[in-house]
């Protein structure tokens, strides 16, 4: 998972995640239309998400496509983000119950 965050940490990986995450299924030519930087530098970033599993390489005949894989991201939900949110949502749930409880009150007293 810490190779997933280091992944993550640079802007222009996280740029083509968002490229993929638009339009799946891209070749470098492709993606490299939108991004300010040589398509070496592509490449090696291409590389590195796919060393994490961040994206996933299918060829069809000679076009190399590159498709984001959301899993790791998921992973990371599961296992860091998932569970603030439960807890959030369990606080809230409890404040609704206690103002509903108070309004009956207020209503019947």
């Amino acid at each position: 998972m810490d190779a997933v965050f280091k992944a993550l940490a640079d802007p222009s990986r996280r740029k083509l995640l968002d490229l993929l995450y638009t339009h799946n299924g891209q070749t470098l030519s492709e993606l490299c239309e939108h991004l300010d930087m040589t398509r070496q530098a592509v490449t090696k970033h291409l590389a590195l998400l796919e060393a994490v599993n961040l994206i996933v390489i299918v060829w069809h005949g000679r076009e190399k496509l590159h498709y984001l894989n959301p899993v790791p991201i998921q992973e990371i939900y599961d296992r860091w983000l998932s569970k603030y949110e439960r807890h959030q949502l369990d606080a809230l749930s409890q404040l609704k119950r206690n103002l509903e409880g108070n309004t009956k009150e207020t209503q019947h007293g």
